[in-house]
């Protein structure tokens, strides 16, 4: 090898290690973007869940307010 081709060989390199560096920050920028989506989607899902439940806890109580009304009437009509 000579003089020229060692630079070429260098310079090669150097283009190579700044394409891996500019695809490292590009994932690095891609891995928070995702990381705080994945945050919200979760935050999201707790807040259903919780609605989830009240609303299940609602109907529960509705369900036994109406067999207890129910139970009444009947015990009228006895």
């Amino acid at each position: 090898m000579n003089l020229g081709e060692d630079i070429d060989q260098f310079q090669l390199l150097e283009e190579k290690i700044d394409n891996l560096i500019e695809l490292i920050t590009t994932l690095k920028r891609e891995k928070e973007s995702f990381a705080e989506n994945f945050r919200v989607q979760e935050e999201k899902i707790a807040d259903l869940t919780e609605r989830v439940e009240s609303l299940s806890s609602g109907r529960d109580r509705a369900k036994q307010r109406i067999v207890s009304l129910l139970e009444k009437i009947e015990r009228v009509e006895a």
